[in-house]
C-alpha cells in the first residue's frame, strides 16, 4: 500500500508510469486523512479483496439511504434537524461513491 504525498500520484518519481496507471484508490483514508493506494499484481490479492469488500458495503449503505431519504422527504412533519442529519449522511455516502466510481475509472485521484 503507497501513503502519497497530497500531490500524489502525478508526482510519484519511483513508480514507472506503467506501474502508476494500476494504481488503485482505497475505499479509506490514512490516520492522517490522506488517501491510501495500493499497487497489486493481481485483483485477488488479500487487500484488493478487502477493499472490494468496503466499496460493497459502502454502496449498500448509500442504496438503503436513498430510500430511507425518499420516505423522510415524503414526511410533512419531518424536523429540520432530522432532514440536516439526512443531508449529511447523503453527502458522506455520495462522496463514498464518487470515490469508488474514480477508483473504478483508474483515475485514483482525490479532489484538491
Amino acid at each position: 500500500m503507497i501513503d502519497p504525498s497530497p500531490s500524489a500520484p502525478e508526482h510519484m518519481s519511483p513508480l514507472s508510469a506503467s506501474r502508476a496507471a494500476a494504481l488503485r484508490l482505497l475505499p479509506w483514508d490514512n490516520a492522517n486523512g490522506k488517501p491510501c493506494y495500493l499497487i497489486s499484481d493481481t485483483d485477488q490479492s488479500p487487500l484488493n479483496t478487502r477493499a472490494d469488500d468496503v466499496e460493497a458495503v459502502q454502496l449498500d449503505m448509500g442504496a438503503r439511504l436513498l430510500g430511507h431519504a425518499s420516505e423522510l422527504l415524503a414526511d410533512r412533519k419531518a424536523s429540520v434537524n432530522e432532514l440536516r442529519f439526512l443531508a449529511n449522511r447523503l453527502c458522506e455516502a455520495l462522496s463514498d461513491v464518487l470515490r469508488i466510481a474514480r477508483s473504478r475509472a483508474g483515475g485514483g485521484q482525490e479532489p484538491s
